[in-house]
């Protein structure tokens, strides 16, 4: 049995919209329920020692997201090409093929040199970054890292909900 047309292009798009809900959806629910229940549980059982475990958490939660991030990336650019190929180009074709690829881009370079940044920051003080004084080098840092990281996945979800408006219109 073979897809025709019509079939062949909603196979092409519930992948790539199915990619862009599981990564948009992923960063929202990361930062916006998980970061900060994870923080607050971990705190109030442990004070002292809940947001170093909280930070571990969370930062172990990062780092299985980050392949899912490159995952939905991959999809989403080769759906939105073959669908240029096999069809007419989904409307403004090369600024969404530009804006996936500009995500996907910000995703690697946080997962991969971002985030390995900060754990080797971390491996190297030994200590919770908390323990630093407020002057020290180190501790200042982890907060413009941590900042960054933030920032990076801030971007992509702004780039998330523009794609997602461009599927809502058609």
């Amino acid at each position: 049995m073979t897809l025709n047309y019509n079939e062949g292009m909603i196979v092409l798009r519930y992948a790539y919209v199915l990619a862009l809900t599981t990564w948009l959806g992923g960063m929202v629910v990361l930062g916006a329920i998980a970061a900060p229940a994870t923080f607050a549980v971990l705190q109030a059982s442990s004070p002292a020692e809940g947001r170093i475990l909280a930070g571990a958490v969370f930062g172990d939660m990062l780092q299985r997201f980050h392949p899912v991030t490159y995952g939905c990336g991959v999809v989403m650019l080769g759906a939105l090409v073959l669908m240029a190929v096999l069809g007419p180009r989904p409307p403004a074709f090369a600024v969404r093929a530009a804006l996936v690829a500009t995500m996907l881009a910000v995703s690697l370079y946080s997962g991969l040199w971002v985030s390995g940044e900060i754990a080797s920051l971390q491996a190297s003080i030994g200590a919770p970054v908390s323990s630093l004084p407020a002057d020290d080098p180190r501790r200042t840092r982890f907060g413009r890292l941590h900042g960054l990281s933030t920032v990076l996945m801030m971007l992509n979800v702004a780039g998330g909900l523009a794609l997602l408006g461009w599927e809502a219109i058609e």
